[in-house]
């Protein structure tokens, strides 16, 4: 345990020690505060439909989406990408720490990061709170669907760093798969077998989120994510692993 935590506090200082943590935190504040400003000012406009709230396009708006593209990989790629490349590596595997314990200490590390991006973004309906009412559930279930996806994500940055030297190459390898992630719903339409169809639209990230921001905690959700993210962990577990022994 003892090991484990010290991996999570090195990683947290590396995170908050490096400039480009900051920029991401910056680029990220900014964009959110941005797109939060436009949809407030969209439905103000009274021609819009009374009763819609920020929130209900916030979790699930276009720029949402392409943020959590880019920002995560940005996230993930140094962590085991960096250690190949300096040769840091080898002596972590030899530490008395198990593979398993590194990949979790640097996935819990990435996921707090990755929190700590959007809680400044509390702020948006507290501020909303003082000028109307506010429905505190499904901004809460909104706010547990972006975590879980975004920890999804994570875990497959995780994996897409753990095979390279170069950072660039770790990040671009994990937007690929989150591309293909997003592409294989859409090959429902394409299915004849209905059951085949239901088995990949149940995987469509966009029809989760807006479940989340609706205020529907479906436990299936949670399994998925969940799922697809321990996967990725074992996979990243058994690539060093494989280092390890070459």
């Amino acid at each position: 345990m003892r090991s484990f935590l010290a991996v999570v506090e090195r990683e947290l200082r590396a995170y908050f020690v490096s400039p480009l943590a900051w920029v991401i935190l910056t680029f990220f504040l900014f964009g959110q505060g941005l797109v939060f400003t436009t949809i407030v000012s969209y439905l103000n406009d009274p021609r819009q439909v009374a009763g819609a709230t920020p929130f209900d396009f916030f979790f699930n708006s276009f720029f949402f989406w392409l943020t959590l593209l880019f920002i995560t990989p940005v996230i993930t790629m140094r962590l085991i990408a960096e250690e190949r490349r300096s040769g840091t590596l080898e002596s972590l595997m030899t530490a008395p720490i198990t593979e398993g314990q590194v990949v979790l200490g640097k996935y819990l590390a990435a996921c707090l990061f990755y929190a700590f991006l959007w809680l400044p973004t509390a702020l948006y309906p507290l501020m909303l709170s003082r000028y109307s009412s506010v429905d505190w559930g499904p901004i809460a279930s909104g706010y547990l669907g972006v975590f879980c996806v975004g920890c999804t994500f994570l875990a497959i940055g995780l994996f897409g760093s753990s095979f390279t030297k170069n950072q660039i190459v770790a990040a671009v390898a994990t937007f690929f798969i989150l591309i293909v992630l997003f592409l294989v719903p859409w090959l429902g339409s394409l299915v004849n077998n209905q059951t085949v169809a239901d088995a990949l639209s149940y995987i469509n990230l966009i029809d989760h989120v807006e479940e989340f921001g609706k205020g529907i905690v479906d436990s299936r959700r949670l399994v998925y994510y969940a799922t697809l993210s321990g996967f990725f962990l074992f996979l990243t577990t058994r690539a060093l692993a494989a280092k390890k022994w070459r």
